[in-house]
């Protein structure tokens, strides 16, 4: 099913989208970054990949930002908060697996939507909502539901810990200076379990 991006409802002129053509639209968007890179790639160049004419593509999205937003958010939704198994450790191991699985396809991605977010504080909003404050709740919950359980102290910034734990991916994802990968997502686990547990009373 389509992931509406709060703030980013593409134009509506009456027509239905097709479901086949919005697949091959997000499926073509996310290749040509794979390949090229963000910056090089154009609505032209997604409609072509894609096989539809470029007025449909404008008929549905505003701009190639809302089409790679929208086919993230709708890649990301398969794990976006997970049911918790009451063993935090362990959830918050296998959300940061799941997610560093697909950071090779969606960092790029993501690193070319917050350049453009630098430069239009309105699609910045746009995306804090719809992409990255999601990601960061979901975490921040597991972490909360540790504490509740006794299985961490109460002594740390939860939301320092949560930033931590996103901002270590990004540095490396921007670096490029080490992998984004399940060893990563079990280091930062392991780490987060013994920070959180030297607050325990």
């Amino acid at each position: 099913m389509p992931c509406k991006v709060p703030g980013m409802e593409t134009p509506n002129l009456g027509r239905p989208r097709s479901e086949q053509a919005r697949r091959a639209v997000l499926d073509a968007a996310l290749r040509l970054v794979r390949r090229d890179g963000y910056a090089p790639v154009t609505i032209k160049g997604i409609a072509e990949e894609a096989g539809v004419g470029r007025q449909t593509v404008y008929r549905w999205w505003t701009s190639k930002a809302a089409i790679l937003l929208e086919a993230v958010t709708e890649l990301t939704a398969s794990f976006a908060r997970p049911a918790p198994t009451g063993d935090a450790e362990r959830d918050l191991r296998a959300l940061l697996r799941a997610t560093f699985a697909l950071a090779e396809d969606v960092g790029p991605v993501v690193a070319g939507l917050m350049a453009d977010a630098a430069h239009d504080p309105e699609f910045l909003d746009v995306l804090q909502q719809s992409l990255l404050a999601p990601r960061r709740e979901v975490v921040r919950d597991i972490l909360e539901h540790g504490q509740s359980a006794g299985l961490w102290g109460g002594g740390f910034d939860l939301a320092l810990v949560t930033d931590m734990i996103w901002g270590t991916m990004w540095y490396r994802l921007q670096s490029r200076h080490a992998p984004v990968d399940a060893r990563l997502a079990d280091e930062l686990t392991d780490a987060v379990a013994r920070l959180l547990s030297v607050a325990q009373p």
